[in-house]
C-alpha cells in the first residue's frame, strides 16, 4: 500500500513536469539531447582506448555489456539513463527552489503556480487604508503583475509623526501593502506592523513610542535612497514581493474636506481629522491642488487589464488619488475595465446611510462619469445594493466570515478574476 502511494504520488509529479507552458520541458529535451551527444563521445572514446590498447579487451567487454543481448543491452541502458537523467532534473529543481517551496509541495507544483502568477492579468488597485492589503492578499494568488497606487494624504498615528518629524511622506497605507504583497507575508505582516511600547524605565518617555517598525524601515530607507519611491522598490527588492506599490504622487500634500454640520459647512483640515467632525461630507480636496502625478501610476493604469478603486474609506482613502487629475484622464483613456469596490458596511464619520449608488456618485463628482464601469458589492447585511446610472453592479456574498463588516480577499479576488477572464 505505500508502495502504490508512493508511486502514484511520483506519477503525479511527472505529469506536473509535463504541463504545458511550464518551461520545463524544452530544457529537458535539451539536457536529454546533450547527454545523448555525451554518450556518443563516450562511446567513441571507449571504442578508441580498447583500439589503440589502452585498456584490455577483457575490461573492454565488461564495459560494454558482451555477454548480454543487443536488446537487453539497449533496454538497460535506456532504461538507467532515463532514470537517471530524470531524477537528477527533479531532485536538482527540488534543491534550487526549496527556498520558495511549502512543506510537502511538489516541485512541478511550484513551478506551475510560478509561470500562472507571472503571466496573470496586469491589475492596478487605487486606495489606501485596511481595504486594500485585504485584496492584494487575494489578488496575489491569481498574478504577480499587480500594481498598487496609494494615497500619501494619511497624517495620523506614527504616519503623521514621521511626516512632520522628517519630511517624509507618510508610510503607514504603504507598510500594510508592502506586507500583504510580500513573499512570506504572515512573517513579514509581523514584523511590519511591531508597534513600539512604552520604555523599560517610564520615568524616561520612549521616543518611539507608537512606531511601527514597518514605518521606520521606509523611513530610513528615504534617507538612504535620497527619495520616498525608491525606498519602496528597494523594499520590492528586499521582500520579493509579489507586485509593486507605489504613491499616486510625491507631493506633499493635505487632504481638506467641507463638512455640513447643524451649524453650517466647516473646513476640516487633515485626513485622520475629517471622519471625526459630526456632519456630512460635501466635498473633499487636496492642498495645493496643482498636484504632479507619479509618473509609474500613468503607465500602470494605461496598460492595466482592470483598475479597482477600493476597497477602502471612500473619502480618505480612495477619492484623494482621484484628486490627482492626471490619474482620472488616464482612467478616463485606460482600455482596462475599471471596476469599483463598495466597502461591507458604511464608515462612521464618511459614509453614514449611504447606498452602492451614494459611494458611486462621490466618485463620480470628484473625478469624472468615465472613471467607474463596474460596481461590486456585498449582497447581505450593510451598505444597499441598489442601480447605479450607466454602471453595471454586481453583488454577491463577499463578507468575511469572521469580520461580517469586512471583505474576504479571496472571495473579491475571485470574484474580479472570473469577471475579467469571461470578458
Amino acid at each position: 500500500m505505500q508502495l502504490d502511494k508512493h508511486w502514484r504520488s511520483w506519477v503525479r509529479s511527472l505529469r506536473l513536469w509535463l504541463i504545458i507552458g511550464i518551461g520545463v520541458k524544452r530544457w529537458l529535451v535539451m539536457l536529454g539531447f546533450g547527454t545523448l551527444f555525451l554518450g556518443g563521445g563516450l562511446v567513441y572514446l571507449l571504442l578508441w582506448l580498447y583500439q589503440q590498447n589502452f585498456i584490455s579487451a577483457d575490461l573492454f567487454r565488461i564495459i560494454a555489456l558482451s555477454s548480454l543481448s543487443d536488446g537487453l543491452r539497449i533496454g538497460i541502458l535506456l532504461l538507467l539513463g532515463s532514470g537517471l537523467l530524470l531524477t537528477g532534473t527533479i531532485q536538482l529543481g527540488r534543491s534550487l527552489v526549496a527556498p520558495f517551496r511549502r512543506p510537502g509541495e511538489d516541485i512541478g507544483n511550484v513551478l506551475l503556480r510560478y509561470r500562472q502568477r507571472n503571466r496573470g492579468p496586469r491589475i492596478v488597485t487605487i486606495g489606501g487604508g485596511t481595504g486594500m492589503p485585504e485584496l492584494l492578499r487575494g489578488l496575489k494568488v491569481h498574478t504577480n503583475n499587480i500594481t498598487a497606487i496609494v494615497t500619501v494624504a494619511d497624517d495620523g498615528g506614527s504616519s503623521g509623526r514621521l511626516r512632520r518629524e522628517l519630511g517624509v511622506l507618510p508610510p503607514g497605507d504603504f507598510r500594510n501593502n508592502i506586507a500583504a504583497l510580500a513573499r512570506d507575508e504572515e512573517l513579514m505582516t509581523g514584523l511590519m506592523q511591531y508597534r513600539f511600547g512604552e520604555a523599560v524605565d517610564a520615568s524616561t518617555p520612549s521616543q518611539l513610542k507608537g512606531h511601527t517598525l514597518g514605518n521606520l524601515l521606509i523611513a530610513a530607507l528615504t534617507g538612504l535612497t535620497g527619495s520616498f519611491d525608491e525606498a519602496l522598490f528597494s523594499m520590492n527588492r528586499v521582500l520579493a514581493m509579489r507586485g509593486t506599490v507605489i504613491p499616486a504622487t510625491l507631493d506633499d500634500v493635505t487632504l481638506v474636506a467641507h463638512i455640513r454640520t447643524a451649524t453650517g459647512v466647516e473646513r476640516v483640515v487633515g485626513e485622520s481629522e475629517i471622519p471625526n467632525t459630526a456632519g456630512k461630507i460635501e466635498r473633499v480636496m487636496l492642498e495645493p491642488q496643482s498636484v504632479r502625478v507619479y509618473p509609474p501610476a500613468l503607465r500602470a493604469i494605461l496598460q492595466a487589464d482592470m483598475i479597482i478603486m477600493g476597497p477602502g474609506s471612500l473619502y480618505t482613502s480612495v477619492i484623494p488619488n482621484l484628486l490627482v487629475r492626471d490619474i482620472v484622464r488616464a482612467l478616463e483613456q485606460a482600455r482596462g475595465k475599471r471596476v469599483y469596490v463598495c466597502n461591507v458596511a458604511a464608515q462612521p464619520g464618511e459614509t453614514d446611510g449611504y447606498s452602492l449608488s451614494d459611494h458611486v456618485n462621490a466618485i463620480v463628482n470628484h473625478s469624472s462619469d468615465k472613471v467607474v464601469q463596474i460596481a461590486v458589492a456585498h449582497h447581505g447585511n450593510g451598505v444597499l445594493v441598489d442601480d447605479v446610472e450607466n454602471v453595471r453592479v454586481i453583488s454577491a456574498d463577499l463578507a468575511s466570515t469572521t469580520r461580517k463588516d469586512r471583505h474576504d480577499g479571496a472571495k473579491v479576488a475571485a470574484l474580479l478574476i472570473e469577471l475579467l477572464e469571461n470578458e
